[in-house]
């Protein structure tokens, strides 16, 4: 876990659904590249091994070339996928601010399929107020997206 995700003072974006789906078929929508890209951005260099770097490309902002750092923290199968968010710049204020944060999905059984949780850990506040307000909104519908695209996997 990174620096900031242990830090008392910093805050969580949480997002927490239940698909009628399979543990193993959220899974492999949360861990095929081609399927990641549908959902949320294309990664680069993605594969669901625990030390595997990877990137994501979003819009640039002032000294920040707008590409999200990742490393895979943490992969248990069918249960618990975890990586590095890092981006921003330290000279940006708003938007493309510095941020070093945790993506973490979990799984788990439902009476009626598979209960997604997501945790979006380690935003320091008042520094990445505007990142926590928008990836808050962007969470709740991709979390949406990763279940649709589920349901097209059955």
């Amino acid at each position: 876990m990174n620096d900031a995700a242990l830090k008392p003072d910093t805050h969580d974006i949480v997002v927490d659904e239940v698909f009628p789906h399979q543990p193993e078929t959220i899974w492999k929508t949360l861990t095929t590249a081609e399927l990641m890209g549908r959902w949320l951005m294309v990664p680069e260099g993605f594969e669901p091994v625990e030390g595997k770097r990877f990137t994501y490309q979003t819009t640039p902002a002032g000294a920040w070339d707008g590409t999200i750092h990742c490393e895979v923290l943490e992969v248990k199968p069918n249960k618990r996928l975890s990586y590095a968010w890092k981006g921003g710049h330290a000279g940006n204020v708003g938007y493309g601010s510095r941020l070093d944060t945790v993506v973490t999905f979990i799984l788990s059984e439902a009476e009626d399929g598979t209960r997604l949780r997501l945790v979006h850990s380690g935003f320091v506040l008042p520094e990445n107020d505007t990142a926590f307000r928008k990836m808050g909104e962007g969470w709740k519908k991709v979390v949406k997206n990763i279940g649709g695209l589920a349901g097209e996997q059955d």
